[in-house]
């Protein structure tokens, strides 16, 4: 089963809402293979792999607070975006290929959280 399956399960959760929530995971996934792949890269990938592990954290919790409907989801959503930006830029500044990836993914990441902790 799919993630989009089994998030089109959870009754509570809006269109919106389970589209961050599958975009928190897909953000957690790429940065941790982006700060895996960072490490072969070398000296002055520290502060990438640094971001890109702070990303993975903060978007798995805040997808599985989404998940189980908790209060303080939209104030993580706030923290998630704003680690994801800067994870973004940061990936950005780097021209291999995991780094790109890594930034495209993370920064929908950050405008589905910032369109939860709006609402």
């Amino acid at each position: 089963m799919s993630l989009a399956d089994t998030a089109s399960k959870i009754d509570h959760l809006s269109d919106e809402q389970r589209e961050c929530l599958e975009n928190c995971f897909e953000a957690a996934e790429v940065c941790e293979w982006c700060a895996d792949e960072c490490i072969d890269e070398g000296e002055g990938m520290e502060k990438c792999i640094r971001l890109c592990r702070d990303v993975a954290d903060v978007a798995s919790l805040h997808a599985r607070f989404m998940a189980r409907n908790s209060n303080y989801s939209t104030g993580l959503a706030e923290v998630c975006a704003g680690v994801c930006e800067e994870c973004a830029e940061e990936c950005e500044r780097h021209d291999h290929d995991h780094c790109q990836a890594c930034a495209e993914v993370v920064r929908e990441c950050a405008e589905s959280c910032r369109n939860m902790a709006g609402a």
